[in-house]
């Protein structure tokens, strides 16, 4: 099995955590690759023709991509666990929806300042993008902190992999400021092996 990734994507780290929780390590080979929206790159095109990451090939079989289609790939194929039963799952794939929805914002964030010449950058654009991520940040400190503080499901690890972004890219915003519930959670989370071992860097 191939997982195609780089160490600075949230979804990346998403499924490479979720690896580490699911004990598959000793079965994967992880490739570094790196892209942008305007040249992918390295990135595996033949096998994903969206030019994203990460992509997963299994042994057989056609490739998967897409974090969330690969963690519940991996979470299948090692008896389950990560995604409960309804009507619980749907809190946690609502939750993990809105952690890939704060990647997304703040990806888009770092793409208009790397990728868009100075002169057409938005500064509007990205204003935007951020007041996505405050309302979610917002529901999550005040809405689902139940869920978060209750057994691990994939939930956990998609909000955890987004803050750590927010942290490593958007570090100047402070998201903890008057969120000390969902501060305090990351700050357990993260001391998780699997999440220290894959702390983004670059």
């Amino acid at each position: 099995m191939k997982v195609y990734f780089d160490p600075r994507s949230p979804f990346a780290r998403k499924v490479r955590v979720m690896m580490r929780e699911k004990g598959r390590l000793g079965d994967v080979e992880f490739v570094q690759v790196s892209g942008t929206p305007l040249d992918p790159g390295s990135i595996p095109v033949e096998d994903n023709p969206l030019g994203k990451i990460p992509v997963l090939k299994p042994g057989t079989g056609r490739a998967v991509y897409d974090s969330r289609v690969i963690c519940r790939y991996l979470d299948e194929a090692t008896g389950g666990g990560m995604y409960p039963s309804a009507p619980k799952l749907w809190d946690a794939l609502t939750l993990e929806a809105t952690a890939d929805g704060i990647m997304d914002a703040a990806v888009l964030m770092v793409y208009e300042w790397r990728c868009r010449p100075e002169a057409i950058r938005s500064a509007d654009w990205t204003g935007a993008q951020w007041s996505k991520i405050v309302r979610a940040l917002d529901a999550l400190d005040s809405g689902w902190m139940g869920h978060l503080e209750g057994p691990e499901d994939i939930a956990h690890v998609a909000v955890a992999c987004a803050l750590g972004y927010l942290d490593f890219r958007h570090a100047d915003r402070d998201w903890r400021s008057g969120r000390k519930a969902l501060a305090d959670w990351h700050g357990t989370y993260s001391t998780r092996e699997s999440m220290a071992a894959t702390v983004p860097t670059g």
